[in-house]
């Protein structure tokens, strides 16, 4: 382990899939983003690392115990002590995690290029941590239509993969509904030429189709039903809302 300075970080707060820890091109200046005075660098093996990116639940005791108290950031001409926060590489990649006093990790970050750089050349000079590896660590992670599989995400910017998680969102309620009409008509907005397939469809046949229409890439398309989707509901607009008026993908 080595301690390291001045480190520029953009906090992601809650999420369990590293896709959405966005890359330094990805920031946005209204992000939650901050200095780090100091900040203790660990190389970890590699699914350790896997685990800290793609999951919300217990870290290693060990780990938190070397980590602990040994972060420092600046506020108001005041140094405050970060309990559990850290920087965890493999040797290839990079992430910053901080547990906000728990024993997950809450919040997690990407490196700006430039110290990305400098942490993997230190990384080469330490050796490599050997830390238990959580039960969770070792079971396959099951996804779901609020936690989308990584492979579904490929190739999209910040707001597409935004309003697509946006979008299954709205389809999971729409599920809940149990509306075997309503299912019926977003089915042929989503495939407008199956008009007359789709009044013999069963509610679950109906779901399934557009589920699976819809889970490849993101286009105009998606954008369009996703939009009209969430009309009416005040919690998803604003989240639409939000993600339409950005500037940056």
């Amino acid at each position: 382990m080595e301690i390291v300075s001045d480190i520029w970080v953009n906090w992601f707060e809650g999420e369990e899939n590293s896709y959405n820890v966005c890359e330094f091109y990805e920031w946005r200046k209204h992000d939650f983003i901050e200095l780090l005075d100091q900040i203790p660098l660990i190389r970890v093996e590699k699914p350790l690392l896997n685990y800290i990116e793609n999951n919300l639940q217990d870290l290693p005791q060990e780990l938190l115990k070397d980590v602990r108290n040994r972060s420092v950031i600046c506020k108001n001409n005041q140094r405050e002590i970060i309990e559990y926060c850290f920087i965890a590489t493999d040797g290839e990649r990079c992430i910053v995690a901080d547990t906000l006093g728990y024993t997950i990790p809450v919040r997690k970050s990407r490196l700006i290029p430039r110290q990305e750089s400098l942490i993997l050349q230190k990384a080469e000079k330490l050796e490599t941590a050997s830390y238990p590896l959580p039960d969770a660590a070792i079971r396959k992670k099951e996804y779901h239509m609020l936690s989308l599989d990584p492979k579904w995400m490929i190739g999209l910017t910040r707001k597409e993969r935004q309003l697509k998680q946006l979008l299954f969102m709205a389809l999971d309620q729409l599920h809940a509904s149990k509306n075997v009409e309503e299912m019926r008509y977003w089915y042929t907005e989503w495939y407008p030429t199956r008009y007359l397939q789709s009044r013999t469809l069963r509610f679950e046949e109906a779901w399934q189709g557009l589920v699976e229409g819809m889970i490849p890439g993101w286009s105009a398309k998606h954008s369009d039903l996703c939009e009209r989707m969430v009309k009416g509901q005040a919690y998803f607009e604003k989240l639409w809302e939000l993600e339409k008026g950005s500037k940056v993908n």
